[in-house]
């Protein structure tokens, strides 16, 4: 890889892979740092409504992961912030007025997150069951503020205004006016939605291995259901946002959709991609509800502007399947829960369950790859190349090598800390067998 890297030219290259790299490790620490703390809250809520110690237990444990998921999140975040200065310095030196409000408004969540995360870990049995309940809220509040925060700073970039520029300088900037644009509503609900139901997916998984391996107390079956819950109510909302998400990028970002479609040519009766299948005038149904309807392909801009299509086609695709599989989870749930008032025991559903775990996060990556390499070669839609805003400076690659063996021990170092948490013992009363 190393190799290939040095060969490719380019410091433009180990920037777009370590940026890639980087934002992949921390968007799933990022997912769970706004969906666990909801499950948290809701286990201690239901701890305090039915006095059921199962649930206290569960949520004081999971306090304690969540502690550590948060300081890795942390970390890797940080390491985000200063990679946009470094390796795309001509961005944020341009642009830094325009879009410095979310991100300050995300360093605020981030101290709100973090305080109150100090003062729910140390009020376990300090403070009332209520105050120490209602003391988590902002954890879980403030990590879903810092999303927003960030997913609107990348809406701009996929849509920029607020500003007016003149011989590529920015001469006057409303910050406000560039956080929301024609696609941030869209973008920022869609990703949202998806953190929500990687750490309500990740946390059933989790629990629907443990129950593979016999483990059949009530602790475990709770814990998975609670997961479930979470995941099964956002995986049917996440389809109808998605059918948003794809119209708003149709309408204010062709050129990404084309790709995403694979739409080559602009001709009458756009079909429509799914998998290796093709259904005829499907495109031009969906979005103009017209089968003679003719959406804009590639054909429409020049080949430099066009971003990579295979890539950006396949991680869509990818995204779009993995969707409708949870989704298809939730029918199944659903419809067991209906009839029987239980969910399924059977080996068949813990390895659907297990397995949406590991499709909700490569859902989440594969949206990511659609959203910024969807967008090249623009860092900004429209005002600057990719290319133009990479730093110069030598030593790129150098960096690069570093920050993966820090990612990996990191990595490593999270699975051993939290395996450690894992197999300490339950309280007796909060063990019994389901």
């Amino acid at each position: 890889m190393i190799t290939v890297l040095a060969s490719a030219s380019s410091e433009l290259v180990i920037a777009r892979s370590q940026m890639a790299f980087t934002l992949a490790f921390h968007m799933v620490f990022a997912s769970m740092g706004i969906g666990f703390p909801l499950l948290i809250l809701i286990a201690e809520r239901r701890a305090i409504v039915t006095g059921d110690q199962v649930w206290r237990e569960m949520a004081k444990r999971w306090s304690k992961v969540f502690a550590v998921l948060f300081a890795v999140g942390a970390v890797s975040g940080t390491v985000l912030s200063f990679e946009l200065g470094l390796l795309w310095p001509e961005f944020m030196g341009t642009f830094g007025s325009v879009i410095g409000l979310p991100f300050t408004m995300e360093g605020f969540a981030f101290f709100t997150e973090a305080i109150f995360l100090g003062i729910y870990l140390y009020g376990w049995d300090r403070l009332s069951a209520k105050a120490h309940f209602w003391a988590g809220v902002p954890v879980a509040v403030a990590g879903a503020a810092s999303g927003f925060f960030v997913v609107l700073a990348n809406a701009w970039m996929n849509q920029p205004g607020g500003f007016t520029m003149e011989n590529g300088v920015v001469t006057s900037a409303d910050p406000v006016d560039a956080l929301f644009n024609s696609v941030a509503a869209s973008e920022v609900i869609h990703a949202v939605v998806a953190t929500y139901m990687v750490a309500g997916f990740g946390v059933a998984a989790v629990y629907a291995v443990i129950r593979l391996r016999g483990n059949r107390t009530a602790y475990v079956k709770k814990a998975m259901g609670l997961g479930l819950v979470l995941g099964i109510v956002f995986a049917p909302l996440q389809v109808v946002v998605g059918d948003w998400s794809s119209r708003v990028a149709a309408e204010h970002q062709p050129v990404k959709f084309a790709a995403m479609e694979a739409i080559d040519v602009t001709e009458p009766g756009t079909p429509l991609h799914i998998g290796p299948f093709s259904i005829p005038r499907g495109a031009a149904l969906m979005l103009k509800f017209d089968p003679d309807a003719a959406i804009p392909g590639l054909d429409q801009v020049a080949p430099e502007d066009r971003p990579p299509v295979g890539l950006t086609h396949w991680a869509f695709q990818v995204m779009f399947l993995s969707g409708f599989a949870m989704a298809g989870l939730t029918v199944w749930s659903g419809w067991s829960w209906w009839r029987r008032r239980r969910l399924p025991e059977g080996k068949a559903y813990l390895w659907a369950v297990a397995a949406s775990g590991v499709l909700a996060i490569v859902a989440l990556q594969a949206g990511w790859v659609v959203t910024e390499v969807g967008r090249q070669p623009w860092i900004a839609q429209g005002v600057m190349r990719t290319a133009d805003a990479v730093s110069d400076s030598p030593g790129l690659l150098v960096g690069f090598i570093v920050v993966i063996l820090v990612y990996v021990f990191l990595a490593v170092a999270t699975v051993v800390v939290l395996r450690i948490l894992a197999r300490r013992p339950l309280d007796p009363e909060a063990a019994g067998v389901s």
